[in-house]
């Protein structure tokens, strides 16, 4: 099972975003948290910035929309330029017929599950999906501590998406560090978001000691 490492940069420096992205080259992609303050209390980016950071950056951009309405929003972001954009089932109208909207327009289409939100309502519709996104902490703000009561959802997803050999990448985000990753590889995640744990120190050591961290759960 591969390993993909996707620093967050709510955890960056925003005003030196295009020096941070460089600082996190080994990364897999970066994960860019778009927040509305109307889904989650918080606000951070919008396509605007979405386009230049694909216009600067050498890494695919993840994009994670904590908004309302993503029926409408989320098919700007694609255009931008992002390689992934994920919303939320809480928040969208149509999650099926958005995916397909996104990957017509050329972008992987990702969901995104609050820690409180089932999913098995999902568990069927899985191969509309190229990500599931298992959140570890409520989104809104990063910093918050890892989830455990998650990975029974994610053991769910990861039992559904073998058996049918379908290619969904399991995501999680929040709470990942060192010791929190080899709990969710553990549960089947493949795919890990992390923030502070990233820019705290040196980026590419960091990256480093997640990825084989990841890595050595799956080899057991």
């Amino acid at each position: 099972m591969s390993v993909r490492i996707n620093p967050s940069i709510l955890a960056a420096d925003f005003v030196n975003l295009e020096s941070e992205v460089r600082r996190i080259r080994s990364a897999d992609l970066v994960h860019v948290d778009v927040m509305d303050n109307h889904f989650v209390p918080n606000l951070t980016f919008g396509p605007g910035t979405v386009q230049r950071l694909a216009e600067v950056s050498d890494i695919p951009l993840d994009v994670h929309l904590m908004i309302d309405d993503p029926d409408r929003w989320a098919p700007d972001h694609a255009e931008a330029g992002a390689y992934s954009v994920t919303f939320h089932a809480e928040a969208a109208a149509d999650p099926v017929a958005l995916a397909r909207r996104l990957r017509s327009m050329g972008a992987r289409a990702g969901i995104a599950l609050k820690p409180g939100t089932p999913a098995e309502p999902y568990l069927d519709l899985l191969a509309e999906f190229d990500q599931v996104l298992v959140m570890t902490v409520e989104p809104g703000f990063g910093g918050q501590s890892f989830l455990e009561s998650t990975m029974p959802k994610l053991r769910a997803l990861r039992e559904r998406v073998s058996g049918a050999g379908l290619d969904v990448w399991l995501q999680v985000d929040g709470g990942i560090n060192e010791e929190t990753i080899v709990t969710a590889a553990r549960a089947g995640a493949d795919t890990f978001v992390a923030g502070s744990s990233v820019f705290a120190g040196d980026p590419a050591d960091r990256i480093a000691s997640l990825r084989d961290a990841a890595a050595s759960t799956h080899a057991h």
